[in-house]
């Protein structure tokens, strides 16, 4: 079937071209009549800014992550600039070009409406709900191990009923707080369904397992999982002992005495867990940006 063209020939503007695929790569190259190379410009965009880069995170070694990503990002960038610059020559050579009859005002703005609003934000939010999204730590109650300020990548393909990672002690977890369904917290999970938590002190207990020592205090190790904790008080004379209830987990802030946890508002369901923490991209403190902590992976 030969394409339909509209009568006349229909100069293609430069800057035109070029402003539309600034608005959305591969318009530019729509408005220019190249149909191919248009999907193929947004389809290589899609890819590479939201699932490349989540492939990177979680399936590629932990140390190459934050370069990779930055690399990801600078790729998605270059795609972006090259359906600019791409749009704007092609547009210079077809000042005798006829248009089909697609090609108008109206098919453009759906084009635009229907990929800038609809599936570039479904690919954004399933890759969040599915597989990575990342968070903003607000306080120190997981200090040492998460710092206030810390910006991290929390892996979303866990405790799910097809997800191979299942909760385990030790995890840093995220999970929808109790008393606000609209809020996630950040705590360890220390205990699950059907153990036994003792916490007297600053001696916690599990299945009659001491998990710190006299000598190391401040360094916790359970079901092959150790960890820094923070004492920044006086111990109180409160002693816990629970067991943990079906379906649910049992929770703590490394920071013990600045923390929102178990202790305060009961057992979390593990229906509640909703993803584990994987590493810092970004981290800030009143002082500045701290460098160090780019690319820390928090166990």
């Amino acid at each position: 079937m030969q394409d339909q063209y509209s009568e006349g020939n229909s100069p293609r503007k430069p800057l035109f071209a070029a402003l539309m695929s600034a608005a959305l790569p591969g318009l530019g190259q729509l408005y220019n009549g190249e149909f191919n190379k248009a999907i193929w410009v947004f389809l290589l965009f899609s890819l590479a800014a939201v699932p490349l880069i989540v492939i990177i995170a979680l399936l590629l070694p932990s140390a190459l992550t934050l370069p990779l990503v930055v690399i990801a990002t600078a790729f998605t960038i270059g795609i972006w600039i090259y359906s600019i610059i791409n749009a704007w020559r092609n547009a210079t050579h077809r000042q005798n070009f006829q248009t089909r009859i697609w090609q108008t005002s109206g098919v453009y703005t759906l084009v635009f409406l229907v990929c800038a609003t609809v599936i570039l934000p479904s690919t954004i939010m399933w890759t969040r709900k599915h597989w990575v999204e990342p968070f903003q730590t607000p306080s120190a109650s997981m200090e040492p191990t998460v710092l206030k300020g810390d910006f991290f990548f929390a892996e979303k393909s866990y405790n799910c009923p097809t997800c191979l990672k299942k909760v385990k002690r030790g995890d840093v977890a995220l999970f929808v707080y109790p008393n606000n369904r609209n809020l996630h917290y950040i705590k360890r999970v220390i205990a699950l369904p059907g153990d036994e938590v003792t916490l007297e002190g600053t001696t916690l207990t599990i299945n009659g397992e001491r998990l710190n020592t006299d000598a190391e205090p401040e360094t916790e190790s359970y079901d092959g999982n150790t960890w820094r904790v923070q004492w920044s008080g006086e111990a109180s004379n409160e002693r816990i002992e629970i067991t943990v209830k079906p379906g649910h987990a049992f929770v703590l802030g490394d920071n013990r005495f600045r923390s929102n946890d178990s202790r305060l508002f009961g057992q979390v369901p593990l229906a509640d867990i909703v993803g584990k923490a994987r590493q810092v991209w970004f981290s800030k403190s009143p002082e500045g940006i701290r460098w160090s902590r780019i690319g820390h992976m928090l166990n």
